[in-house]
């Protein structure tokens, strides 16, 4: 898909939703902070739906407008917000959003502990905590943060027969156990709405960790969803040399909404309705150019509706590489590269394979 015209401004101070400041003291001589981000992009129509985020939109198509600022209360306690606009150039419709809302809290100012609680930035992964046009060159997310599979939390397919006729059609896609209406399916990880819960980030410089318990799962954070089931995840940070960064994450949490397993039956019970996540990810920056590359790895678990049954796991894999190129102050060249695939288990009975694809 190539993008005709993009067009991004951001305003030269301090987008503080993103990630934790870096610099405590830094942070508690500044009271008051505000960014803000204004794109749009445009592309011929397009009838096939490879780019339909889970907002209802095409990212290709699409203008938004971004708010954030950052209030700090003392040395130990910040506030920090963010709102969203944006709209469809083809339908028009305009759609206002808390994108993150949350308290961060530093009880050591000197020390490198921070927690975060409210709407909070995801701990899994990396390219959903870089939104901002500053840190995100290219149009839209990776495939695993933004293209939709057929598999829906409100709804499950009848059998396996059932998700395989469906294939390649997770921008609307209907099953007859739940919800009957046709609605989109949900990506690996949601990359465009964040969770509620609370994290603690411990470390700086060469190593970092953090961990968070929030709602949902990677693949759909709210919590009206999942009945406030909790999801745990956790994000490990090195960087071993001057330029190069290395990431893992995991995550597990409930998948399927509460109105669904308790029509099944399988509210409660383990292994039936919930989503576990790995991922990976790199950096290394040299001179002009930065490389980027992530992969993610999911697995969801569905409860059993009617024979031919779903009866292992669906996995999912997606992987994207990018690069960057500052031809000169303000002016830069950049491309991505990404592939998603999916798969059951090798030993899974012929009438049981199945991909949520």
């Amino acid at each position: 898909m190539r993008a005709w015209l993009l067009l991004a401004s951001i305003l030269p101070v301090c987008a503080a939703a993103q990630e934790p400041s870096p610099a405590p003291a830094a942070n508690a001589a500044r009271r008051f902070s505000f960014g803000g981000e204004a794109s749009v992009s445009a592309a011929p129509e397009e009838h096939g739906y490879f780019n339909y985020s889970t907002e209802a939109y095409s990212l290709l198509r699409l203008v938004r407008f971004d708010g954030s600022a950052e209030v700090g209360l003392g040395t130990r306690l910040s506030l920090i917000g963010d709102v969203r606009l944006q709209g469809d150039l083809d339908e028009g419709a305009w759609q206002v959003r808390a994108y993150a809302l949350f308290a961060r809290i530093r009880p050591w100012p000197q020390k490198p502990v921070d927690i975060q609680a409210g709407l909070i930035p995801p701990v899994f992964g990396a390219a959903s905590r870089r939104g901002y046009g500053t840190d995100n060159p290219l149009i839209g997310l990776p495939l695993g943060y933004q293209y939709v599979t057929t598999l829906r939390p409100d709804s499950v397919p009848e059998s396996a027969d059932g998700l395989l006729a469906r294939r390649g059609r997770g921008w609307r896609v209907r099953y007859p156990v739940g919800n009957p209406a046709p609605d989109h399916g949900v990506p690996l990880v949601d990359g465009l709405r964040y969770p509620a819960g609370v994290e603690v980030r411990i470390g700086s410089g060469r190593v970092e960790a953090s961990a968070a318990v929030t709602t949902g799962s990677l693949s759909v954070p709210d919590a009206h969803d999942s009945g406030w089931a909790p999801q745990i995840s956790g994000r490990l940070v090195v960087r071993p040399l001057f330029g190069l960064v290395v990431g893992a994450s995991v995550s597990h949490g409930t998948f399927l909404a509460r109105s669904l397993t308790e029509v099944l039956g399988t509210t409660g019970k383990e292994g039936t309705n919930d989503q576990t996540g790995i991922g990976f990810d790199g950096e290394y920056s040299r001179g002009r150019w930065i490389v980027r590359a992530e992969g993610i790895y999911s697995r969801w678990r569905l409860a059993r509706s009617a024979p031919p049954f779903v009866a292992d796991p669906l996995r999912a894999f997606a992987f994207d590489v990018e690069g960057r190129y500052r031809v000169l102050p303000g002016l830069y060249a950049a491309a991505r590269l990404g592939s998603a695939s999916s798969r059951t288990s090798s030993n899974a009975p012929s009438c049981c394979r199945a991909t949520p694809c």
